[in-house]
């Protein structure tokens, strides 16, 4: 009886480790100006808050909440004013704090009064209290 031997060949196929994405040509230089685009539309917004910087005429200070004393609440309160040109706080936005503090805070610079400028701007403020000894 005889034995048949099959033999086989082996292949051997190198896989690239690195593969090139399918796409055209054409996505590289649009990716590349859209991501100017969002840039330069941000730059220009971070120069015009800049450039705005207003003086203050008339200014109410916190009064320190009964509440706060008695349960001994100290901390910080921000806010961000939005000032009309006429120079009146026009919107008063909570960027964070004690509520009891930015309460506080809140009734105080809606009475503020800036100088007159071309357009509206906006300003953070922010408000340390301290627990009165």
């Amino acid at each position: 009886m005889a034995r048949r031997l099959w033999a086989t060949e082996e292949k051997k196929v190198i896989v690239s480790s690195i593969r090139r994405h399918a796409r055209t040509r054409w996505m590289g230089p649009v990716v590349y100006a859209c991501v100017l685009a969002i840039v330069a539309m941000f730059a220009g917004y971070s120069a015009g808050a800049q450039s705005t910087q207003r003086k203050l005429k008339s200014r109410v200070e916190p009064v320190y909440p009964e509440l706060a004393r008695k349960n001994n609440i100290s901390g910080t309160a921000r806010v961000e004013l939005l000032v009309a040109a006429d120079g009146r706080v026009k919107d008063v936005k909570v960027l964070g704090g004690n509520p009891v503090l930015v309460q506080a805070v809140v009734a105080a610079v809606q009475k503020w009064k800036y100088e007159p400028a071309a357009e509206e701007s906006t300003i953070v403020v922010k408000f340390d209290f301290a627990s009165p000894s």
